[in-house]
């Protein structure tokens, strides 16, 4: 450590320790979840994914389900974090402004790809299924 990073570290606030605690990280992952899936917009491409998913588990192709769980997990992560940026951009900015807006956007974009890759992904896995149903 350097001498003018010694110097910054000692002059930053202490935070006050916090034992960990899984019980409450769980129910804090719970309650983002909750508000997740009363979004129309991620519980219906949930909904869509479970059938695949257990037809999957049923019909026991391994990398089927590790691909629709990546799939799946990819877009309820994006949906997730577009939904957070556009709660927080509100609260910063209740007003319309134009940068705000290019943020949304940007989001926006990022959940997009990654809703059009899990269809993609479902879709594939889907007539994949279908042509083994039918063998």
């Amino acid at each position: 450590m350097t001498v003018s990073s010694s110097i910054v570290y000692e002059c930053m606030p202490k935070l006050p320790k916090s034992k960990y605690d899984p019980i409450r990280k769980l129910k804090v992952i719970f309650s983002g979840l909750h508000f997740a899936v009363s979004d129309f917009s991620v519980a219906y491409k949930l909904v869509l994914s479970v059938p695949v998913f257990i037809l999957s588990f049923i019909v026991q192709q391994w990398v089927d389900i590790t691909l629709i769980l990546l799939a799946t997990g990819m877009m309820l992560a994006s949906e997730l974090f577009n939904s957070a940026i556009e709660i927080l951009c509100d609260f910063v900015q209740p007003k319309e402004d134009r940068r705000i807006g290019m943020i949304k956007d940007i989001a926006a974009a990022a959940a997009g790809i990654s809703i059009f890759v899990w269809a993609a992904i479902l879709i594939l896995e889907s007539s994949h299924l279908w042509k083994l149903y039918k063998n």
